[in-house]
């Protein structure tokens, strides 16, 4: 074969031309003599033997063209007719050889000759040839199906061929397979172009579904029945991938999750079980049928197998052209479509090598879990551990056959476990958590077998890429499983004679923690252990630790501590993104805040010989750094003179150059590779530090100048993202002084960074590359990010700055708001927002003026995020507005510029119309605007329009169905319009608009927090004349009786818990009108009363026994403020009805004294 192959190799375009004129000159040509029949079969069965031959051989460097191949094809074809068998099947044969060979996708017009030829072939030839030709077949709808749909009512009808073939009753498995494979490349999808019709759809994910039901019955070969489950299963893969197929009905998922449970124990050593048709939803564990007898016994086989491989492990590799009879296939890597885990947690993997790291497996006995009564699976500890880390999963020495049926059934394993990854995006979250259980360990009762889960592969399966497979679903798994995770709690002991829900899913996260650690140290295999860290980390980010008894994350810290220095890289990676993980968990947690106590010196107690080069990292780097960034005197409290060992690792490997070669994996970073770790370690190691500062700031405080450095000098690095994170650092340390400093901070003011230092910081920050990085820098993203650095600047420290830096922050910010790009000037105009609440610039009208003009015009950007941000800092520009005028008064008022303030007020109005997210804080700022116009801005009538259609414009959104966000901003944007007394409010038309609108509100809205400020903004208005007419007035009161009376009536249990408070503002509000209401007003209110003083009164005492409450609990100064406004009420009523002097007796200030009285009794009950 090699010596007709190797001539032909270098030039494949001629050898193919040369034998399309050997089959062209076999044609019959018009007046020529027809060759011998018998001659011109053996021609042609020498011509494919030599084709079959040649694409047998190594692949040649440059094959023929796809034109030529085609060509060649179809005239083959053309020669051989239906009847003469053995020309057709050796025609299929090179159809299926070629194509595979060459990849050659096969143009419309020829595959429609082709799959033609191979139907009719089906139908007419003899059962013999059938294998070859659905090969054929197979190998011309790969990657083709969108091409063949006129041909598919013969493939996939009801009668189709296909699914005749691959039908359970069909005897021959070979065909069956060879049909299955044909379904499943006829499923693959192409992008851009349509996807099978669901009537096909359903045929084939049935077809599938059943094929994997079956059982291999004695007479079929082991392999050829592994085949056959791995064509079905790429088939069900390819229908949810390409497909999108969503599982909806309960009995489809239950059975496909079987199916696949069942296969990805397929030929696991040592492990026999028996599936029901369909797995259930259920929250107890399902356990599986197996015999404990025949546990038992299998058991110390798998064990032996598994240790007899340690001393094999270096066999040759699995040779490459072993499933070459597959052919497409096996293109696809079933196991490498799946990087749920990694995405979220933004792993930057390079090639994995099976670099060993021997030291931390010798430390199982000091961090894996082993809880009383469940040990059973640490006595084979030592026999996991024997797992080989070689890539070769069987030595030639272990039988040819024997080795190569093992290699198929790990395929298949590997091939249900993608399926399965497939399967979770394709089911709703909430409905795979009804499987947990079958897929999840649970901690198992005292005498009763584990039952298997993903975990028993992770552990127990002898091929490493297997054992990633399985830890890669796990991880899809509890990716996004925080909801479903948080009712678990076992915190308290339950001594119940059942156990809670909450119970067993906390036991089940403490089996999780116990499974991961012990295939932690188990593993060999860098690459299996780089998903066993990200599975552990996507645990950790969604265990409810706060209510599960503390402890487990103190393994988990301990034992990930040596793999910081494995000599792979993705395992160093994956590592510190576990540790990130853990401190940004439910932070701050007392549990981690004890780790993150313990100084550097315990780490290195815990890394043994992996981590020598980093022994005296907290030196190393304090050394690195500048003096002038020395720590302070524990400001924070800290208990240790020296830094915590993570925020000393982290820096290290940030800052300090490497001292040794770690992996041959390094390689993949050149550019670092001579100077400092390699690059996604340094990232990592930066983003796990914003998550330390960010989680546990009193921790980092104490290293706030030092970290300030770090940060400096990453951005004045060139790599980009290394500049990027930097910035992001940068903005953690900012964010977590304000944090420190808001008004409702618990830290106490001698714990604060101190002002005097956070000058000193941002005095480095401008003396530094932050203003070369936001003026210069080409790269959008890290614009962002420095300029939300600079916005998390603290007020006292920005007015503690020399006037030139707050100038030079001013400026770059002012003209950054012009850049093109949205990103950049997104965070700007958020930052200008920032910087117009600061006391030291809000008073300067230039400044104002000029912040005006900038927001404004990044409010008509085309960029709707650029919009929202503006329209935020415009809010935020409106509330310093209305600062400056309580606090500077008319100066400040008449400085301010009428055209400016006229621009605002219309561009507010205008973004009112916009999206919401730029809608709910336009109305914020229209509020405000309103509020501050003095009455020469109302009597100007240039203004006079614009405030009529601002106004229209609240009123229409409170009215709307907009957002919640932004129907409440509204309300209270309408009750600071009630505040501005220049304002003719109960003259003006739009009196009896806004007030209808506050009053359906407060009645109807089903949000109670919009009808709390809808309430309160109805209480506002401080004279009667503003609330207009008896008629309107009345409305306004009638209104609020009805809220109170239906404040409990809601649809949404979500927002009972508002519903006290919705009734204290009702209450208010009735009282205030009650305190202004004038003679003509109590007919009405009287014949509210009598009507429903019944059902208010309850309501009143309520709320006046709550304030009695507040008072004893220090909220309120006075004793109760509550009653005092009542009896003002009482006092205003009783002198409006004693001037009506018998017109008509009406005696609301009664009704008031009876619910007073009846306060005062219960009080004095209560203290009795």
């Amino acid at each position: 074969m090699a010596a007709v192959a190797g001539p032909e190799e270098p030039e494949p375009c001629g050898s193919f031309r040369r034998y399309l004129a050997r089959l062209g000159a076999l044609r019959p040509q018009p007046g020529a003599e027809l060759p011998d029949g018998g001659r011109r079969r053996t021609e042609l069965h020498l011509v494919f033997d030599q084709l079959i031959s040649e694409s047998c051989g190594p692949a040649p460097a440059a094959g023929p063209s796809p034109q030529d191949v085609c060509a060649l094809l179809v005239q083959a074809c053309q020669l051989v007719h239906l009847d003469q068998e053995h020309l057709v099947s050796k025609v299929c044969q090179l159809i299926h050889h070629l194509l595979n060979r060459f990849q050659v996708m096969v143009d419309e017009q020829n595959l429609n000759f082709l799959l033609s030829y191979c139907i009719s072939a089906l139908k007419q030839c003899s059962s013999w040839t059938h294998v070859e030709i659905l090969q054929a077949l197979a190998a011309l709808v790969y990657n083709n199906g969108p091409k063949c749909q006129k041909y598919l009512p013969d493939l996939l009808g009801k009668t189709g061929l296909l699914v005749q073939f691959s039908d359970s009753a069909q005897p021959d498995v070979e065909l069956r397979r060879a049909a299955v494979r044909s379904m499943a490349n006829l499923c693959l999808s192409v992008p851009g172009q349509p996807y099978l019709d669901e009537p096909y759809r359903s045929v084939c994910f049935q077809t599938f579904l059943s094929v994997l039901q079956s059982s291999k019955t004695s007479d079929v070969d082991d392999i050829a029945f592994c085949m056959l489950l791995q064509n079905a299963l790429k088939g069900i893969q390819s229908l949810l991938n390409g497909g999108k197929m969503k599982l909806m009905q309960t009995d489809q998922i239950g059975s496909l999750l079987a199916v696949l449970k069942k296969c990805m124990f397929h030929g696991l050593p040592g492990l026999s079980i028996e599936m029901p048709a369909a797995l259930y939803p259920a929250p107890l564990p399902q356990y599986d049928k197996r015999s404990p007898i025949k546990q038992e016994q299998s058991e110390p086989t798998a064990f032996k197998q598994t240790g007899n491989r340690r001393k094999k492990s270096k066999g040759k590799e699995k040779k490459k052209g072993e499933f070459g009879e597959e052919g497409r296939e096996d293109l696809g890597d079933m196991g490498n479509d799946s990087a749920l885990g990694a995405d979220m947690l933004k792993l930057r993997l390079g090639d994995e090598r099976n670099s060993l790291c021997s030291d931390p497996r010798t430390r199982a006995s000091d961090v894996v879990y082993m809880p009383a009564g469940k040990d059973h699976l640490s006595s084979h500890c030592t026999s996991w551990k024997r797992i080989s880390s070689s890539e070769s999963e069987y030595s030639d020495a272990e039988g040819g056959m024997q080795s190569k049926m093992r290699s198929y059934q790990a395929n298949v394993r590997q091939g249900a476990l993608a399926c399965f990854l497939s399967a979770i995006k394709s089911i709703e979250k909430r409905v795979l958590y009804g499987y947990w259980s079958a897929f999840v360990p649970d901690a198992p009762g005292i005498g009763s077998p584990q039952s298997v889960s993903l975990m028993t592969i992770a552990l127990k399966d002898p091929s490493p890429k297997t054992r990633a497979c399985a830890l890669q679903v796990l991880s899809a798994i509890l990716e996004g499983s925080k909801q479903f995770l948080s009712v678990a709690e076992d915190a308290n002991d339950h001594k119940r004679a059942f156990t809670p829900f909450s119970v067993t899913i906390a036991s089940s996260i403490r089996e999780l923690h116990r499974c991961l650690l012990l295939a932690l140290v188990a593993e060999s295999s860098s690459q299996t252990l780089t998903q066993i860290v990200k599975c552990l980390a996507n645990l950790v980010s969604n265990a409810p630790y706060s209510r599960l008894k503390p402890g487990l994350l103190t393994r988990v810290w301990n034992q990930i501590k040596p793999y910081i220095c494995h000599k792979d890289v993705n395992v160093r990676v994956s590592s510190l993104t576990l540790l990130g993980a853990i401190v940004s968990v439910q932070a701050p947690l007392p549990e981690v805040q004890l780790l993150l106590q313990q100084p550097s010196s315990s780490g290195r107690n815990n890394s043994g010989s992996t981590t020598p080069h980093r022994s005296n990292s907290s030196e190393q780097w304090r050394k690195a750094l500048p003096s002038e960034a020395e720590p302070p005197d524990n400001p924070a409290g800290c208990t240790s003179s020296e830094p915590c060992w993570l925020l000393s690792l982290c820096v290290s490997i940030i800052v300090l150059p490497r001292e040794d070669s770690c992996s041959d994996s390094d390689a993949n970073f050149p550019s670092f590779s001579s100077v400092y770790e390699p690059c996604p370690l340094r990232l990592e190691s930066l983003q796990v530090l914003a998550l330390l500062v960010k989680g546990y700031f009193s921790m980092a405080q104490s290293y706030f100048l030092e970290l300030g450095e770090v940060a400096c000098r990453c951005m004045e690095e060139m790599d980009p993202s290394i500049q990027l994170h930097g910035a992001k650092l940068l903005e953690e340390l900012g964010t977590g002084v304000l944090q420190q400093y808001k008004p409702d901070s618990a830290v106490a003011p001698e714990q604060r960074v101190p002002v005097s230092m956070v000058v000193t910081f941002w005095t480095m920050m401008l003396n530094g590359p932050l203003p070369g990085t936001l003026q210069n820098s080409p790269h959008a993203t890290l614009q962002t990010s420095a300029c939300d650095a600079l916005s998390s600047i603290l007020p006292e420290a920005f007015s503690s700055l020399q006037n030139d830096q707050q100038i030079l922050c001013v400026t770059l910010l002012l003209g950054l708001n012009h850049s093109e790009n949205p990103l950049v000037k997104a965070a700007a105009v958020r930052a200008l927002g920032v910087y117009i609440l600061f006391s030291c610039l809000r008073q300067d009208v230039m400044f104002v003026a000029d912040t005006a003009n900038a927001i404004l015009n990044s409010l008509n950007d085309k960029s709707p995020n650029v919009r929202a941000k503006a329209a935020w800092s415009l809010g935020n520009l409106t509330d310093t507005l209305i600062i400056n005028m309580e606090t500077m008064g008319q100066s400040f008022q008449e400085e301010f510029s009428d055209l400016l303030l006229l621009k605002m007020l219309r561009s507010a109005t205008e973004a009112s119309k916009d999206r919401d997210k730029v809608k709910s804080n336009a109305v914020r700022a229209l509020g405000n605007v309103l509020h501050f116009l003095q009455p020469h801005h109302i009597a100007n009538p240039r203004f006079r329009e614009a405030i009529e259609e601002s106004l229209q414009a609240l009123i229409s959104t409170v009215q709307s169905e907009a957002t919640m966000k932004v129907r409440w901003n509204a309300c209270y944007a309408l009750g600071n319009v009630f505040k501005n007394p220049a304002l003719p409010l109960g003259e003006a038309p739009w009196t009896t608009q806004a007030y209808s609108a506050l009053s359906s509100v407060v009645k109807s809205c089903k949000n109670f927090k919009v009808r709390i400020k809808s309430a309160m903004a109805l209480s506002i208005p401080s004279k009667r004349e503003c609330y207009g007419s008896t008629e309107q007035f009345c409305q306004i009161w009638s209104a609020l009786v009805v809220a109170l009376q239906k404040s409990e009536d809601t649809e949404d249990f979500l927002e009972f818990k508002y519903s006290a408070s919705l009734r204290t503002q009702i209450c208010q509000a009735l009282l205030h009108l009650l305190s202004l209401a004038k003679s003509t007003d109590l007919a009405v209110i009287w014949e509210t009363i009598t009507e429903n003083g019944g059902a208010i009164k309850p309501y009143v005492l309520q709320y006046l026994k709550s304030g009695v409450e507040e008072s004893e609990a220090g909220m309120h100064t006075d004793l109760s403020e509550r009653e005092r406004v009542l009896k003002g009420a009482i006092e205003h009523l009783s002198r409006v009805e004693r001037e009506l002097e018998g017109k008509a007796r009406v005696r609301v200030s009664d009704y008031l004294e009876d619910v007073l009285t009846s306060h005062a009794n219960a009080t004095e009950l209560t203290e009795a």
